[in-house]
């Protein structure tokens, strides 16, 4: 690197909120199975101790050296049903507390994996487990749960969508002494990958090694920078612009993400270049969207700007590194998003706009608070619609909602730290019940039977 690169190095992780999002140990948990679920438990807590007891002072090493902040270390493991249901339990919360047990004792911030693939269909083990999730997120304070309910490939399992919409409901009220926050540690996916590593989604796929280190990298204060250095310049400079930021932020998250996971004695996995904000002034994807030319967030041209963004990161990602995965591009969550938050509140954004955005963002309805009493039913058609989005375009789509019980529009949810606070946003007073009580699966789009 020459002295200017240094130079912009320097002032990205001063100045623009650069830093290292996450380091996400994914363990797998296959060799963990038994019918005892007592074993069972104890066999998994052995192995996360085992390969996550010096993950966080190993980060914290690590970007000290370096100079980077690592915000966060989380922890992820294979989905959960996967593993319990070799057990006649009949509520799989013994499996979230052993896997809090593990994040309080390591440190780390999060552990995702309570999680259920239903994309094909509903075993009797991912009935279990969804069944089991207000109990689970209410009664732990660091488990993640997310359940996969369609892909382009099979369509969209409206029956577990069902189910789901009744358990988010379920879960705000258990949760409802703080607004609600058990819903914020649920995402419910469509195309889910298995090399995510942003809770609350992440859970370490059946394809993956036995353990592996993915790193997610965020700089959305850096690219909104760069791109006041060249207002005024059309479409094709600024994605070069872009690009050329990303190019930078991945090199540097390969580079902490390599160290730790040489220092671990792990397998380096995925970077996942996401710009992914805080509730922080100077770090909000919203503000980059007005930077490009969009007056407020949400008002006319947003899409447009927001795919721009979204594939110039990508490019910029892959060509620093062969090892580019996750989501990658630019996340859209209201309540951790300071540019988005002032949009909300204003009423320039609604569910509606952020769903049209969730065609070209990289997950979709993201954190967004709604009226407590909203019918399970409304929330289950939220989720299909979204769902539906990314089955049809091929592309990861989740929703993450939170109903606030207790709380109407024009009121406000606060859920603290990374997590940010949110307005209560309107959704539609038409009755889904018709709908969502049909059942069954929307069928796969035509364009699934490739070979």
């Amino acid at each position: 690197m020459n002295q200017q690169q240094i130079l912009e190095t320097i002032k990205m992780l001063d100045e623009n909120n650069l830093d290292i999002r996450t380091v996400t140990l994914a363990i797998s948990l296959m060799d963990c199975i038994d019918s005892d679920y007592q074993k069972a438990c104890d066999n998994i807590y052995a192995k996360m101790m085992h390969y996550a007891k010096d993950l966080v002072e190993t980060a914290d090493h690590i970007g000290e050296m370096y100079g980077v902040a690592v915000i966060n270390k989380r922890l992820s493991v294979t989905p959960i049903a996967l593993i319990a249901g070799a057990t006649d339990l009949e509520d799989y919360t013994p499996f979230a507390k052993v896997l809090d047990r593990v994040a309080k004792e390591t440190g780390v911030d999060f552990v995702g994996g309570f999680s259920a693939l239903t994309h094909a269909g509903t075993s009797s083990a991912d009935l279990i487990l969804m069944n089991s999730l207000p109990q689970a997120l209410s009664t732990t304070e660091r488990v993640c749960a997310s359940v996969n309910v369609g892909n382009t490939r099979d369509g969209l399992n409206m029956d577990a969508l069902r189910i789901l919409g009744e358990k988010i409901v379920e879960t705000a009220q258990r949760t409802k002494d703080e607004d609600s926050l058990g819903c914020a540690k649920l995402v419910v996916f469509a195309n889910a990958v298995e090399d995510n590593p942003f809770m609350a989604g992440a859970f370490h796929g059946v394809g993956q090694k036995d353990v592996v280190l993915h790193v997610g990298v965020s700089g959305p204060g850096v690219v909104k920078e760069a791109l006041e250095r060249h207002d005024g310049e059309d479409f094709n400079s600024i994605s070069e612009v872009i690009q050329k930021t990303a190019f930078k932020i991945t090199r540097m998250g390969e580079l902490i993400g390599s160290r730790v996971a040489k220092e671990l004695e792990v397998p380096f996995g995925t970077i996942d270049l996401s710009l992914a904000p805080t509730p922080e002034v100077g770090d909000s994807v919203a503000r980059i969207l007005e930077e490009i030319g969009v007056g407020q967030v949400g008002g006319h041209g947003t899409t447009a700007a927001l795919a721009l963004l979204n594939d110039a990161v990508k490019k910029g990602g892959v060509m620093a590194s062969t090892q580019v995965g996750g989501l990658s591009g630019a996340f859209i969550p209201v309540s951790e998003d300071e540019g988005m938050i002032e949009a909300a509140r204003a009423g320039a954004i609604t569910i509606d706009k952020l769903e049209a955005m969730t065609c070209v963002c990289s997950v979709g309805l993201d954190m967004i608070a709604i009226p407590g009493d909203t019918p399970a039913e409304t929330i289950t058609a939220i989720m299909a619609d979204e769902a539906m989005v990314g089955i049809i375009n091929n592309k990861t789509t989740a929703s993450r909602l939170i109903p606030v019980i207790g709380k109407d529009v024009g009121d406000e949810a606060v859920f603290g730290g990374l997590l940010g606070s949110a307005p209560i946003m309107p959704v539609h007073a038409s009755n889904a019940c018709r709908l969502v009580q049909r059942g069954g699966r929307i069928p796969a789009p035509i364009h699934s039977f490739k070979n």
